[in-house]
């Protein structure tokens, strides 16, 4: 089986001060970039990866939660540059809004600025409606959830793949509520499911709704990023 490292981004940022935690400075973010450009790194979209058992050794997915316009003016260019693909994940209810499920700070991308975007390179996909953690919804709640999601995908004409990121990486855990919330993502055509995990993946994935990705911090120079891309967790930094 192959090993397949999916890395989780968030906020990029100009001001090298505030590259913490879910905000990485564009600086920290090219070396990542050039880094995987240099090495020869062959980037994925999701749905390159249907039907498919065998990755070449240096492969890799790179996401970006919450389409934050930052990513737009500072990500963006640096896949562009670099020619790397990238997943992006949109939280449905707050586009063309601000991030108000936390501290409501950093501008969402518009309809306009997501269907501007070069799909050579990035893929657009789910993120829930209102980014409110799955563990704590009901079935109907989850249903209508997508359906929220569904009717503004096709009212404003996105380009949207059947993929999924957990917001918070949250999913329920329990068996029974987990087997509820898989047949709840089956009957909405959703193929791949992303948590945080912070491992590398077996590829193919074992669960189709259980796939880790590895968490790129603010605080992740070069030799941090190097050793996540290689071995996931850091225990020792």
């Amino acid at each position: 089986m192959s090993k397949l490292p999916i890395l989780m981004y968030h906020n990029v940022t100009d001001d090298v001060s505030k590259s913490i935690d879910l905000t990485i400075s564009k600086e920290k973010l090219e070396s990542h970039f050039k880094f995987l450009h240099e090495k020869k790194y062959k980037t994925f979209h999701f749905d390159e990866l249907e039907g498919i058992t065998k990755l070449p050794k240096k492969s890799v997915v790179i996401t970006f939660d919450d389409v934050t316009e930052n990513q737009l003016v500072y990500a963006v260019p640096l896949l562009e540059k670099y020619q790397l693909k990238a997943s992006f994940f949109v939280p449905f209810s707050y586009v063309g809004n601000y991030d108000y499920w936390i501290e409501g700070k950093e501008k969402i991308m518009s309809v306009e600025q997501l269907n501007g975007l070069d799909s050579n390179l990035i893929e657009l996909g789910y993120h829930s409606f209102e980014h409110k953690k799955y563990a704590s919804m009901s079935e109907e709640e989850l249903m209508v959830d997508f359906e929220k999601c569904n009717s503004f995908i096709k009212d404003n004409e996105l380009k949207i793949k059947p993929f999924l990121a957990y917001p918070f990486g949250n999913y329920p855990k329990k068996k029974d509520q987990f087997d509820i919330f898989e047949k709840v993502l089956q009957e909405n055509n959703i193929k791949f499911g992303l948590r945080i995990g912070n491992r590398l993946n077996k590829f193919p994935f074992k669960n189709n709704y259980l796939i880790k990705r590895i968490d790129i911090k603010g605080e992740d120079g070069l030799f941090r990023f190097k050793l996540k891309l290689r071995i996931g967790k850091l225990k020792l930094f």
